[in-house]
């Protein structure tokens, strides 16, 4: 009968033990982080100033088309103009898609980061967690805006 119990008492604890350093799941808002997080503001000024840039070059543009007088000039106009914007396009698509990699490669740094602090097992995207889980979004704005990210 001691010896039951003594297993009994040896298992729980094991259990509890198992319990303290059982890590669990953390869920992101990806949108929150990247609203909150100074970087990801920046390079979204600088991917909308690009844009902007863009339909400025074509209000420039149709005035220019308007004031040509013979169909063969407007002709060249629009062919000349389609590569230029096409050109101004492709740099565009190319910011834009470096700046969201950059953003998303720090944002994942910082929850790696976060993911090691609080001894986590995974971290997830908010949306697939339905019960459960541990919101480390402010823990991982916390980290980018005090470090190096």
């Amino acid at each position: 009968m001691k010896k039951s119990t003594l297993t009994v008492l040896l298992a729980g604890a094991l259990l509890l033990g198992l319990k303290a350093n059982a890590a669990g799941v953390g869920y992101i808002d990806y949108q929150k982080v990247q609203e909150n997080f100074p970087f990801a503001q920046q390079a979204v000024k600088e991917v909308d100033s690009k844009a902007l840039e863009m339909q400025q070059f074509m209000v420039d543009k149709e005035k220019q088309y308007k004031s040509l007088d013979t169909p063969l000039k407007k002709q060249n106009f629009e062919e000349q103009t389609a590569r230029e914007f096409k050109l101004k396009e492709d740099a565009y698509m190319r910011l834009k898609a470096q700046k969201e990699e950059q953003v998303y490669n720090k944002i994942q740094a910082a929850a790696k980061q976060v993911l090691v602090d609080q001894r986590l097992d995974a971290i997830v995207d908010y949306r697939v967690i339905f019960v459960g889980g541990v919101d480390i979004s402010d823990l991982v704005i916390q980290k980018l805006k005090s470090s190096q990210y």
